[in-house]
């Protein structure tokens, strides 16, 4: 049986790549750092075949000693420090993670190797968020970089080091940049779970407000649970290259809110929202949108589930989930 070993294992796409992989007959090793992620009981309650291995981004020898004990044919590089707003604030924290740990999980992969007739396979989790103040429209792999937040400018170095390794060491290391993707799985730090969540509650009675930043940013949205096959391709080629992994759509915050509204017969959403300086970044990223051509000729790739539905199932499942905690019958 082939070895997947996930880094971020507990976040949305950690828990989306376990599945998929555990269904086509892997075995899955998840990395957590030290005893007490609030979030592990949860996940192996859901899916307890994945064998849990101590180890941190900020450590290369624990990253060392992981792979030493799983032994995987695959590594998929999900953890980082993910929240664009927290990156401001923790711009430190999020180099070392989201940028510096690329370089240690490529070291530990590099001294690890696997064997000779089957080297370890390495999998980065780039970010649309690396285009930024986009210099064209739609994005594909040859559009040049411009980050506007700690958050960007880590996994554009994360991104450049894959490609330094690959061309450096011979390394079958490859990159996805996977632009906005979202599920009932998504943190509810996020904007598009914040909004299906309050939405929710608000058509509860449990919430009367909700409070959001820009209403004008543009991205592109998918579902993650379609992305992850992307990854999952990408490692089964020949040659290891980077994609663009995106919808071709685009769509406001303003028009997830009104759908989302909409999915629980709000028409007059307007005097539940709130905007507040707050939520505004330092450098706004305004438009998104992926060009994903490459990925759909080379790897057969094609989104599944469109924005409509994403949001008609985010709103579905936090109904499911506030009416439960409330004790309130749907």
């Amino acid at each position: 049986m082939p070895r997947a070993f996930i880094t971020g294992i507990t976040g949305q796409d950690g828990q989306h790549l376990a599945s998929f992989l555990h269904s086509k007959g892997y075995d899955v090793y998840g990395m957590v750092k030290g005893q007490s992620n609030p979030h592990v009981g949860a996940v192996l309650e859901e899916m307890p075949f994945i064998e849990m291995v101590p180890g941190d981004l900020a450590d290369l020898p624990s990253l060392v000693a992981a792979l030493n004990m799983a032994q995987p044919d695959e590594v998929y590089n999900l953890g980082a420090i993910s929240f664009v707003a927290l990156s401001f604030n923790q711009a430190e924290l999020t180099a070392n993670i989201t940028g510096l740990g690329v370089l240690r999980m490529l070291e530990a992969i590099r001294m690890v190797g696997g064997s000779q007739n089957n080297p370890i396979r390495f999998y980065q989790a780039s970010s649309s968020e690396m285009f930024g103040k986009v210099r064209e429209t739609p994005q594909n792999e040859q559009t040049p970089f411009h980050p506007r937040s700690p958050y960007g400018c880590a996994k554009v170095f994360g991104h450049d080091i894959v490609v330094n390794y690959r061309e450096s060491y011979d390394l079958f290391a490859c990159s996805g940049i996977l632009f906005n993707h979202e599920g009932p799985r998504r943190g509810i730090e996020f904007v598009t779970r914040k909004v299906t969540n309050a939405v929710a509650r608000i058509k509860l009675g449990l919430q009367h407000e909700l409070v959001l930043g820009n209403l004008d940013s543009k991205r592109d949205w998918g579902y993650a649970g379609d992305y992850v096959r992307a990854m999952w391709l990408m490692l089964q080629q020949d040659v290891p290259e980077d994609y663009v992994i995106a919808t071709g759509e685009t769509h406001s915050i303003e028009e997830l809110v009104e759908r989302s509204f909409g999915e629980v017969g709000i028409d007059d959403w307007r005097q539940y929202v709130r905007q507040d300086p707050k939520f505004f970044r330092p450098a706004e990223v305004d438009l998104l949108i992926g060009d994903s051509s490459k990925a759909r000729e080379r790897l057969g790739w094609m989104p599944e589930i469109d924005f409509p539905t994403l949001i008609s199932m985010m709103v579905a499942h936090d109904l499911q989930v506030e009416a439960a905690k409330a004790g309130i019958e749907l």
